[in-house]
């Protein structure tokens, strides 16, 4: 009996130590005026030019970076699942990139409550607006950010995310078992989920990062057209590699 309970004194201890906590990563943003330009169309003229560098610089000042991220070990697959440190994962896509991972990164990444406030209380649709765009590329430096110090760290040559709610095969639903990972309903981040699977604040992005020798997008398995979001074309034959065409 003493045999049986140490032994399993032992696999929890194990268990214990493939569970490393939440990590936070500090990092600064600076946002770049013509990529501001470009995102968000902005009608570049003598008497505009320094308006856009006033609200970027406003933009920047009100920007309070946050990041929570850990490493997470898969414990197990299924047809269309996968399960990390006893979370299981419903999506055939992500069970499909992560065939031969077997540690992943699941992440938050917030840029703070108070541009969002300014843009949802400024009065001016065009300004909310372009704050908004803000405040979108803001999320994308720090994602990049993040992106960049998990290769270096950890000596990845390449590296793709998944985020629930992305595709209709990784529903929002799932958005609290990623949430589990990291702390629970509020993590490190200072971001909470609504009963509505909403991030607060909203400007708040999530996801899994996992090491992948051919960059991967979920834009590339999404037909909408005209989304401001997109970051890469859609792929049709992508599509039926992952058998997300209808009747697979």
């Amino acid at each position: 009996m003493d045999k049986v309970k140490d032994a399993k004194s032992k696999a929890g201890a194990a268990g214990a130590a493939r569970k490393p906590k939440p990590q936070s990563l500090k990092v600064s943003v600076k946002l770049d005026i013509e990529a501001a330009k470009n995102h968000l169309h902005w009608r570049d003229s003598q008497d505009a030019a320094g308006e856009l560098v006033e609200l970027v610089r406003l933009a920047e000042s009100l920007i309070a970076p946050a990041v929570a991220y850990k490493i997470a070990y898969l414990d197990g697959r299924a047809a269309d699942e996968v399960t990390i440190e006893g979370v299981t994962f419903s999506s055939r896509v992500l069970r499909q990139n992560l065939e031969s991972v077997e540690r992943v990164f699941p992440y938050v990444i917030s840029i703070g409550p108070e541009l969002e406030r300014l843009a949802g209380t400024c009065g001016d649709p065009l300004r909310q607006y372009y704050l908004e765009g803000l405040a979108d590329m803001a999320l994308g430096v720090i994602a990049r950010q993040l992106e960049g110090h998990l290769k270096r760290r950890h000596g990845l040559a390449g590296i793709s995310s998944m985020s629930p709610g992305s595709l209709e095969d990784w529903p929002i639903t799932q958005q609290p078992h990623l949430f589990s990972l990291l702390g629970g309903p509020e993590n490190s981040a200072g971001v909470r989920l609504t009963e509505h699977m909403l991030m607060v604040p909203r400007k708040s992005i999530s996801g899994i990062f996992f090491p992948n020798e051919v960059s991967f997008e979920s834009c590339q398995l999404c037909p909408r057209k005209n989304c401001p979001g997109r970051r890469a074309a859609f792929d049709s034959d992508l599509k039926k590699k992952y058998r997300l065409d209808k009747g697979a």
